[in-house]
């Protein structure tokens, strides 16, 4: 609205999307604004250092897609990682406030929003495939299988089509 501006931002408590999990457990909060390098790189050392064994990743609005993304990259080049995802609404709460103050108008109004989040973890150990959003690690046979098929796709062209005279 004109003559608003946004002085604050809560989100709304909400239990764990994945109770009983390690204290070690690493979790990664995706923001619109993240780099992906960044997130990465932190991500990839503590799983290839040892330090864990599985780790979360957690976005909403629109660092969703910045989310999938950083879980896929992973998957791939480490291999082998159980997953679990988790979709669901976070309630956040906006304070406004008015910028022109006149007899009868409020000066703050606060707005409830819902917006879509995601929530993943990657574990190096076994998951419960039971569990509701339960995806098994991709087999290296399937991972190969899926190259050979992108390099068996042949465009014809338009020279390779017509045989030459003899």
């Amino acid at each position: 609205a004109q003559g608003t501006r946004k002085v604050g931002k809560m989100e709304e408590e909400s239990p764990p999307p994945f109770p009983g999990l390690p204290p070690n457990v690493v979790e990664m909060r995706v923001k619109e604004g993240s780099k992906i390098r960044n997130l990465m790189g932190y991500a990839m050392a503590r799983m290839e250092s040892g330090s864990t064994r599985q780790i979360i990743f957690n976005g909403s609005g629109r660092a969703v897609t910045k989310t999938i993304t950083c879980v896929e990259i992973m998957k791939r080049k480490m291999g082998g990682l159980h997953q679990i995802t988790k979709l669901r609404y976070k309630g956040l709460q906006e304070v406004w406030e008015s910028q022109e103050e006149g007899p009868g108008q409020a000066s703050e109004m606060t707005v409830h929003k819902n917006v879509p989040s995601i929530c993943i973890l990657l574990s190096k150990d076994p998951l419960d495939p039971q569990e509701h959003g339960y995806q098994p690690p991709e087999s290296l046979s399937t991972i190969w299988e899926a190259q050979q098929e992108e390099k068996e796709v042949d465009i014809p062209s338009p020279q390779g089509s017509k045989r030459p005279l003899s």
